[in-house]
């Protein structure tokens, strides 16, 4: 008898547990999650946050109050990790892990960094745990934006826009980085090795308004390693033209093209043409 009310004991738990198991339902959450990704300078930038939708809703001056610090974005605060230092508004912010809170009006926002990255909303939020605060100006779209978005644009080597756009409101803050002398550095240490990166560094130097006769003599070297290779051909031909050598240049394109057009390479016959071009104009 006792073994029977055991089983029947166990029996009842076992279909307790598994009506518990059923109420449990995977449901998409009102608003969803992203991370975003951006390679900047030498490292990159991250940010995790939650897009909340308008769903017909007046967020600006309503839904988020003007002058009140709002969590930029649903759930737990929005976190940004640079990998490296960078300037914000030409402001330093060293590499770390930081909370994106921000406090709009309608001339200016406040885009704060703050140290405390484990904060659901902006509820428990501390001014004294900021580490940096500017003040951009907002742009009215005329097209409204459904879903809260943060993205990056007009990004280039060592500098880049992070924009926050809702509603009829677009934020952009300006990120900068410094990264020359760290690459001047590495271009240095690496050509005492025997490997040495002539066409990476002649490259740099190039791009980055460096020591031109440097440049030049490097990809000398680059194109005596890679005889058959047309971007070698382009880029010595961008040096001679840039320090302005036009017949050389124009001859060295043509040395590009031949070897282009050999290996049946569409882009690169493109691109000696054009140099052709440039050098014959100049």
């Amino acid at each position: 008898m006792r073994r029977i009310k055991i089983i029947l004991a166990l029996f009842v738990l076992a279909a307790f547990s598994g009506s518990i198991q059923a109420q449990s339902i995977k449901m998409p959450q009102p608003s969803t999650s992203q991370t975003v990704i951006q390679d900047f300078g030498l490292g990159e930038i991250t940010v995790k946050y939650s897009r909340p939708n308008l769903k017909n809703r007046v967020v600006f001056g309503e839904l988020e109050p003007f002058g009140k610090v709002w969590r930029t974005g649903a759930n737990s605060a929005t976190v940004i990790t640079f990998s490296d230092d960078v300037k914000v508004q030409g402001k330093d912010l060293p590499s770390g892990q930081y909370a994106l809170f921000t406090i709009p009006q309608k001339d200016k926002w406040t885009i704060i960094f703050n140290k405390v990255t484990s904060q659901w909303g902006s509820y428990t939020y501390n001014q004294d745990n900021d580490v940096l605060r500017v003040e951009v100006k907002p742009v009215t779209l005329e097209d409204k934006v459904e879903t809260f978005s943060i993205e990056f644009a007009n990004v280039y080597d060592t500098t880049a826009d992070l924009q926050l756009s809702w509603e009829n409101t677009l934020v952009s803050v300006e990120l900068t980085t410094s990264i020359d002398q760290r690459v001047m550095e590495s271009i240095q240490e690496a050509m005492q090795s025997d490997n040495k990166p002539y066409f990476q560094a002649a490259q740099y130097y190039y791009t980055n308004d460096k020591d031109l006769a440097t440049a030049l003599d490097w990809i000398n070297q680059a194109d005596k390693q890679m005889t058959d290779a047309p971007w070698v051909k382009l880029w010595k031909a961008k040096i001679q033209l840039k320090m302005g050598d036009n017949l050389g240049a124009g001859q060295t394109a043509k040395e590009g093209l031949e070897i282009a057009q050999k290996i049946n390479n569409d882009e690169y016959i493109r691109l000696h043409k054009q140099m052709i071009q440039t050098a014959m104009e100049q």
